[in-house]
């Protein structure tokens, strides 16, 4: 039987294990897809803690880890048109993908193109594609200034190479391990701790127009006075607070057409998904701890064989 690593109840890292488990059988509209790699990002051990996403019900435990893959197409459920078995995909798993196989719903799942590998691939359909539709949320003007909360992560090197891409001048909190990667990307480097605000005001002293935060709490809470109007503060780490603050939710896409804009801009280089860790799926553990614990630089990767 293929293997899976999941969480068997919920709560810390001794729920979870790495299990033989049935192989999927695909429904309507789904892909039964052969695993090449899959994404690590933190919403997935917040999900091991009991985290729902708006109108998401309880996980079916054992439940397997994982948003985002990419691999291959092994079979196609009744009324799938345009993906084939044989076909390189990426996109978002039905339940988990840090596994052998996995399934994917058609409507947020894209062709990979030839030229982006299966590790940057499953890099993109949770952090590429978050960072992609909070910059457009904002609707920012070329040379407007956006400060990027967790400019180091998954997410944050995504969405600081989009904005400079839309010529907006980035200003990119992260901790001083993460200084060089940060300015390499183009954003100007504030020091993560308690006094990071002061920072941002030493380079934009009248404030920025928009704040882009990927932490939440103490971190957005202090991010808020910097922009004046609040339409302009998103929030991806802290979604019910940014509106108590008068800002907003990063809103999802979740479509294929994001997808498949996040991949073009892979293949003409404004976009590099910065995988800086690969793990095979037997160290799964490994790989969830090191985004568990906030030591990721760039992306985390799980690679499984073929």
């Amino acid at each position: 039987m293929p293997e899976a690593y999941v969480f068997t109840r919920y709560g810390g890292p001794e729920t979870e294990a790495l299990v033989d488990i049935a192989r999927p059988v695909p429904g309507p509209g789904e892909l039964l897809v052969a695993v090449r790699a899959a994404g690590v990002n933190p919403v997935d051990w917040k999900q091991r803690t009991g985290h729902r996403r708006p109108g998401e019900g309880p996980r079916e435990l054992p439940a397997v880890f994982g948003n985002e893959v990419s691999g291959v197409v092994e079979e196609v459920g009744e009324g799938v048109t345009g993906f084939a078995p044989g076909d390189a995909v990426f996109g978002n798993p039905v339940a988990g993908g840090y596994a052998r196989y996995a399934l994917l719903p058609v409507a947020v799942t894209a062709h990979k193109p030839a030229g982006i590998s299966f590790a940057d691939a499953a890099a993109l359909p949770v952090a590429a594609a978050t960072a992609y539709d909070g910059v457009r949320q904002l609707g920012l003007p070329a040379g407007a200034t956006v400060l990027v909360t967790g400019a180091g992560g998954g997410v944050g090197v995504a969405a600081v190479q989009i904005a400079r891409g839309q010529g907006l001048r980035v200003v990119g909190v992260a901790s001083a391990g993460k200084k060089d990667l940060v300015e390499a990307l183009g954003a100007e480097h504030v020091l993560s701790g308690p006094d990071f605000a002061a920072g941002v005001r030493a380079l934009a002293p009248d404030g920025v127009d928009a704040v882009y935060d990927l932490v939440g709490g103490d971190v957005l809470e202090a991010a808020a006075p910097l922009v004046a109007d609040r339409t302009k503060l998103i929030s991806a780490g802290g979604k019910d607070l940014v509106v108590g603050l008068g800002g907003s939710p990063v809103v999802r896409a979740r479509t294929a057409a994001v997808l498949d804009e996040v991949a073009r801009l892979v293949v003409d280089g404004g976009l590099d998904p910065l995988v800086t860790a690969t793990f095979p799926l037997e160290r799964a553990a490994e790989a969830l701890r090191t985004v568990e614990d906030g030591h990721a630089r760039g992306k985390v990767v799980i690679e499984v064989s073929a």
